[in-house]
């Protein structure tokens, strides 16, 4: 009887554990899914990423991604199947090839001449001085001897 015990113990304890690894072998985890999801755009709506898409179409293609992986795909290869089903604009970052190196390069420039147009028209930039320009604590005795007087007035 003991060793009966101890032989289902055994059963029990081996199904318990390849049939946790039989689980994690099924297929790729969500996190493995999204984190391919995430670099790819909804074809459907607008500037919305496929990981957080909350259509059926997304769902579906999720499903894909996950299939794809299952099946041994590499996530270029995933990439690149969505490209050709559905062209460039389904990738978060834009491939740097015809137009679309603009992308990259203007932003950087833009700021770039800000900066030197800002130096020039700070460094251009004069603080007033000479016959016309008042030091500040004489306009503020000034101003504050108005209002002394003002209030002298009225009382």
């Amino acid at each position: 009887m003991r060793h009966i015990f101890a032989f289902l113990l055994f059963v029990f304890a081996v199904g318990f554990f390849a049939g946790g690894v039989a689980a994690q072998g099924e297929g790729p985890s969500d996190d493995e899914v999204n984190a391919i999801a995430k670099n790819l755009y909804c074809p459907v709506c607008a500037n919305v990423p496929l990981d957080v898409c909350p259509t059926l179409a997304c769902q579906r293609w999720r499903q894909q991604i996950a299939d794809k992986l299952t099946a041994g795909w590499s996530e270029q290869q995933i990439y690149d199947y969505f490209v050709e089903q559905y062209g460039d604009q389904v990738l978060a970052a834009p491939p740097a090839r015809g137009l679309n190196w603009l992308v990259y390069l203007v932003p950087p420039l833009a700021l770039l001449l800000g900066a030197v147009l800002l130096g020039r028209l700070l460094r251009g930039a004069k603080m007033p001085t000479g016959a016309g320009a008042e030091p500040l604590d004489t306009i503020y005795s000034d101003y504050a001897k108005r209002i002394e007087d003002e209030l002298e007035e009225r009382r």
